[in-house]
């Protein structure tokens, strides 16, 4: 994923829950200005606050490895 698919997934979650934009930021502690920079997929967003407007939408990311060979050191 990049960053303007996690926005679109962002936005379509917040359009099912319909929550809007301030309504948003205001549950996950942030400016809607914020909101708005990360469903437009702006790539400097904030990590901390990005996993914050996650959690609050009840989305969680997963990571693993590309390679094999990042598991076994």
């Amino acid at each position: 994923m990049n960053a303007k698919e996690i926005g679109q997934l962002i936005r379509a979650t917040r359009k099912q829950l319909k929550l809007t934009q301030s309504e948003l930021a205001l549950t996950a502690g942030t400016a809607t200005r914020f909101i708005s920079d990360l469903e437009n997929g702006k790539p400097t967003c904030q990590l901390e606050r990005t996993l914050s407007v996650l959690r609050t939408l009840g989305l969680k990311i997963t990571i693993t490895p590309n390679s094999t060979e990042l598991r076994h050191g």
